[in-house]
């Protein structure tokens, strides 16, 4: 007997990446390279066990007026969370009416269309087009489906390209419900493009932007994110939706001490995007076409029946050289890996391991 919901027993749930416990060259899962910067370090060093024995505060106010002061906004903007699939879920449980259908682009982050069917909502798939692009008339589309909520990715993952925050003016101004942009990897955006995104949240009340620190802060085992967004869509998840203490009491002061010395954090996404064109130049030299990213993570084209034969074979391939990275069964990335930017060193190893597969001197 299973007392599972009934439309439950047929769903697949999210697949995370592999997490091996020996040494290995990890570059499945997005996290950064190099070690937090020396303020979050010292908030941690320096936190009493007296902490633990009382409740967080439950709003997250010194780290959400954190966050706040980072971004020129108010506090009110402002929701601390238990990484970004809390507020995904959040998003989702304030906004979007079970039966109604959320808005997605195909392909995206796989977490998105599991939540939804949890939900018991199903989904309005907008097909990117050619070069990762959002096609004309999505947010017609969405409308035209009844979607209270869509989700986009942004830097798009896992391919990596960026829409401008012009494009996504638009998209806001056009669509009728809520727009969750999932700004997980924006640190790594190149700031010579100009892409800035925090003032939408005043101009379009329909906007709700994450944030988390997992990836550009190096803290993807602390489980801290953050939503941006009007007032009116943050006051209803701070006060009815979310967990009663959904941030503990280590997160909240870590992260704020993070965010105020973001400066450190940025010499790290420094660091990622110049590695990232390194590692694009010898991977498309092999023959492992990447189209430009925007993100800490190259997609890269194996070519059928080419030096390895295949995606899904060299995805295996190299886990025996120990060094993991992404391949993900489904349509339009089949023939493609997606690979975390990792330190020089293991971009280099890589390399080498691709070559002593390929047979190449």
């Amino acid at each position: 007997m299973t007392y599972e919901r009934t439309h439950l027993k047929t769903m697949q749930g999210y697949t995370p990446g592999v997490q091996p416990d020996t040494p290995v060259i990890k570059l499945n899962t997005n996290e950064n390279p190099y070690p937090p910067g020396a303020a979050a370090v010292h908030a941690l060093s320096t936190l009493s066990a007296e902490m633990l024995q009382r409740y967080p505060d439950p709003l997250a106010a010194a780290f959400r007026a954190s966050a706040a002061g980072l971004h020129h906004l108010a506090p009110e903007n402002v929701i601390a969370t238990n990484g970004g699939d809390e507020l995904l879920r959040l998003a989702l449980t304030t906004f979007l009416d079970p039966g109604k259908p959320l808005g997605l682009l195909t392909p995206s982050y796989s977490l998105y269309g599991v939540l939804a069917t949890i939900h018991g909502s199903p989904v309005a798939n907008v097909p990117l087009g050619d070069g990762w692009s959002v096609p004309d008339h999505t947010a017609e589309r969405w409308n035209a489906a009844g979607a209270p909520l869509a989700i986009i990715t942004n830097p798009h993952a896992p391919s990596g390209a960026l829409l401008s925050a012009a494009r996504l003016e638009a998209l806001a101004d056009a669509f009728r419900g809520v727009l969750l942009v999932d700004e997980a990897y924006v640190d790594f955006v190149d700031p010579k493009i100009g892409y800035a995104t925090p003032a939408l949240v005043v101009s379009y009340p329909n906007v709700l932007l994450l944030r988390s620190l997992s990836k550009g802060y190096s803290l993807a085992g602390l489980r801290l994110a953050y939503g941006l967004g009007a007032e009116d869509l943050i006051a209803p998840m701070l006060s009815k939706t979310k967990d009663s203490y959904n941030v503990d009491a280590v997160a909240q002061a870590v992260g704020a001490a993070a965010l105020q010395d973001a400066r450190s954090a940025s010499a790290s996404w420094e660091a990622v995007r110049h590695e990232r064109e390194t590692l694009a130049r010898a991977l498309n030299a092999l023959g492992l076409t990447c189209p430009p990213s925007q993100a800490n993570f190259l997609l890269a084209t194996v070519p059928e029946g080419g030096l390895w034969q295949s995606a899904e074979t060299l995805y295996r391939s190299l886990m025996t050289q120990r060094i993991y990275v992404r391949w993900f069964d489904e349509d339009r990335l089949r023939d493609k890996l997606r690979i975390t930017i990792g330190s020089p060193e293991e971009g280099e190893h890589l390399v080498k391991a691709l070559r002593l597969i390929a047979g190449l001197k």
